[in-house]
């Protein structure tokens, strides 16, 4: 099986919003503690369970994205670009309710927004 890399720009966008996405996951995936710090979160007392919970997020990242990677299918990419834009959505959700209006928010939801819309934007042709 060949390594498939896209030739149309609309889906190597969309491509490399899956790879960035595979990169962030691999990140929270293997070094949580840190991903909570910068995210500026901590876990409550000795509790395994909150690094744990991390690395599952992580992983559900790395699992969706790296599918949208090695399928390359415009559905996955429909799935995908949807999933993150949902998150984005709850994002939102939490700035506007819970008065979350830091700038770590603010950075996040740039980069949900960024990584949702270029598989989106493939799969409805607009790129």
């Amino acid at each position: 099986m060949e390594f498939y890399f896209p030739t149309e720009t609309g889906e190597q966008l969309a491509f490399l919003a899956a790879a960035a996405a595979a990169l962030i996951g691999c990140f929270v995936l293997f070094a949580p503690g840190l991903t909570l710090r910068l995210l500026g979160l901590a876990i409550a007392g000795d509790r395994p369970e909150g690094l744990g919970a991390t690395r599952s997020a992580g992983g559900l990242i790395v699992g969706f994205s790296g599918t949208a990677l090695l399928l390359a299918q415009p559905t996955v990419y429909l799935a995908f670009g949807a999933a993150i834009g949902l998150a984005a959505f709850a994002r939102i959700l939490s700035i506007m309710s819970d008065h979350g209006g830091t700038w770590r928010n603010m950075l996040l939801l740039v980069v949900e927004l960024v990584l949702a819309a270029l598989p989106l934007a493939y799969v409805f042709g607009l790129t």
